[in-house]
């Protein structure tokens, strides 16, 4: 209550702590209906667009990439492969900023693929909205790799033998029988994976830094404006991220439970 407590004796909720602000702005900005209609018309909502585009080009990406790797690890034995899947694996548990130190050691101007790019194309990752997609298809990943691989394993291979048997290419085995019975579990896992990637943060804000209309996405939004002491815009963004999250949490869960 101490966000009503602050309004009942005229202290001003910017002078209030942190933790303490966003309560306030929790409890008290939904029943100020001219503060939230104000707030909804005067947002710049291209952190949502732009998080948007990058985490479909990210999911994309991971997608495909998973879908080969997913496949490699979960029907290959081969020495090394346990190794190997665990540093695709990696990304999941580093801290986002020793990902976004990768990445700049890896790509960024001072190193041999970054100076390359900058020298015969004249372009950089650093602080754009693709040096985004890669650090979110790199942290996104993994839960498609690790979905993919527990699909394609749970394949039953005697369809797939029944299927060669009848005159089917290896590839047409795989685009019509393995891929389609693995799909579901493959999709949850992407799912999963645009979610991870609308909320990346820490690797992102290494690497491309957050330019409002530029690079800004949704969760460096959110942070600018707490810290900017702009509490209803930060509930607001947090409101629209959440809503988001569920949808596609209830959605990947769905596919699970079809599987």
């Amino acid at each position: 209550m101490a966000a009503f407590d602050a309004c009942r004796h005229g202290i001003d909720p910017d002078d209030l702590p942190m933790s303490r602000r966003l309560r306030f702005a929790i409890l008290y900005i939904p029943m100020n209906t001219t503060a939230w209609s104000d707030t909804l018309h005067a947002t710049d909502w291209s952190p949502l667009w732009l998080s948007l585009k990058v985490a479909g080009v990210a999911t994309l990406a991971a997608l495909l990439l998973g879908i080969v790797l997913g496949w490699l690890f979960g029907r290959k034995r081969f020495p090394g492969r346990q190794v190997l899947e665990a540093l695709f694996m990696l990304p999941l548990v580093l801290p986002p900023t020793v990902v976004g130190y990768a990445i700049l050691v890896a790509a960024g101007r001072r190193s041999a693929i970054g100076g390359w790019l900058r020298e015969h194309f004249d372009y950089t990752i650093i602080f754009s909205w693709h040096g985004a997609v890669v650090a979110s298809t790199i942290v996104a990943l993994p839960l498609v790799l690790k979905s993919a691989s527990s699909a394609f394993a749970g394949v039953d291979r005697t369809l797939e033998a029944a299927a060669a048997t009848l005159g089917q290419s290896r590839l047409s085995v795989f685009l019509r029988v393995t891929l389609p019975l693995a799909w579901p579990g493959i999709l949850a896992g992407m799912l999963l994976a645009f979610a991870r990637a609308m909320g990346e943060f820490g690797a992102s804000l290494m690497v491309a830094g957050s330019i409002p209309r530029h690079t800004q996405t949704l969760s460096m939004a959110i942070y600018d404006a707490v810290q900017a002491g702009q509490d209803d815009l930060a509930l607001l963004l947090v409101i629209v991220t959440s809503v988001l999250s569920i949808v596609i949490l209830v959605a990947s869960n769905r596919f699970l439970s079809n599987r």
